[in-house]
């Protein structure tokens, strides 16, 4: 932001600031992305005729919303390259009241709910965030993608439908999911696989993203004997070395889990009925800079 920029403007614009990154990291999944459109909604503001905008939250979410799918469109390619699994990059909070626990952040950003978003399209993402999420109606969706408010409808439904198929049943209590994380913790950290295992469904799922900056798997893992035998090889080729910390990540109970007192990944686990059906591992480094990297 300049210097030479009013007091109303500064002022409009950080009011609706968090609401902006929200749209973009929804979209985006990065934070470091996330802030380039922001900033440059902020470029495009500051040199708009704002006596002519009708609402300023309308343009702005307009702007951010089409700037957003363009850097998606322009990443997609990069990503078809990426080496393993593309995962989203957390947001950390060891601390849980730190801004970023606000609503705006807390709601529907879930790693998995951003893993499930991966498989849309840039304007199927952008439709199905606008109406799902920010509750926009269909004329204001149409406005900010250029379509007309049918093909939203189509667009929102075909969207809903594929992240109905992966959406959990129903929402946890935090508390219940907090304290399976406790108990999981307190497993992997001495290696018990039997406990592990009975505290995740058969058919958990373990997604690992290491970009091919350190090693990781290239595929997803299936079954709970299978992925509670990952954690216990890790403890057992590092005895004593491996060490847990609770996190929220993405505005849920999560794992940060350190190897030699230095930064090894984030996790983030789905639970259903009491079980674990779902980790999602963060290995990456590049993904892994906004969270302290020594115990």
């Amino acid at each position: 932001m300049t210097d030479t920029a009013s007091p109303a403007e500064l002022a409009t614009f950080a009011a609706l600031r968090p609401r902006l990154f929200s749209i973009a990291y929804r979209m985006l999944g990065t934070r470091a992305d996330a802030e380039d459109v922001v900033q440059d909604a902020w470029l495009r503001w500051h040199g708009s005729d704002q006596q002519a905008v009708q609402s300023s939250e309308a343009w702005l979410v307009t702007v951010t919303t089409r700037l957003a799918i363009d850097r998606l469109r322009a990443r997609m390619a990069e990503r078809e390259s990426y080496v393993g699994w593309w995962l989203p990059e957390p947001i950390v909070e060891l601390d849980e009241h730190t801004p970023e626990s606000s609503a705006e952040l807390a709601s529907e950003v879930s790693m998995a709910f951003l893993w499930v978003l991966e498989r849309l399209s840039p304007e199927e993402r952008a439709a199905f965030l606008m109406r799902q999420v920010f509750d926009h109606d269909y004329a204001d969706i149409a406005g900010m993608l250029g379509k007309s408010e049918s093909a939203c409808r189509q667009m929102v439904h075909r969207a809903q439908e594929r992240v109905q198929q992966q959406k959990p049943r129903f929402e946890v209590p935090k508390e219940q999911h907090r304290e399976l994380l406790v108990r999981f913790m307190e497993a992997a950290k001495v290696g018990d696989r039997a406990a592990m295992k009975a505290m995740m469904d058969g058919d958990v799922q373990l997604v690992a993203d290491g970009g091919g900056k350190v090693n990781s798997f290239l595929h997803i893992l299936h079954g709970a004997g299978r992925v509670a035998g990952v954690y216990w090889s890790l403890e057992h080729q590092n005895p004593n070395r491996v060490a847990y910390r609770q996190a929220r990540v993405n505005g849920a109970p999560g794992l940060v889990r350190y190897v030699d007192g230095k930064l090894e990944s984030a996790q983030s686990f789905q639970v259903e009925d009491g079980r674990i059906v779902a980790i999602f591992i963060v290995r990456n480094p590049d993904k892994l800079t906004g969270v302290p990297q020594f115990i």
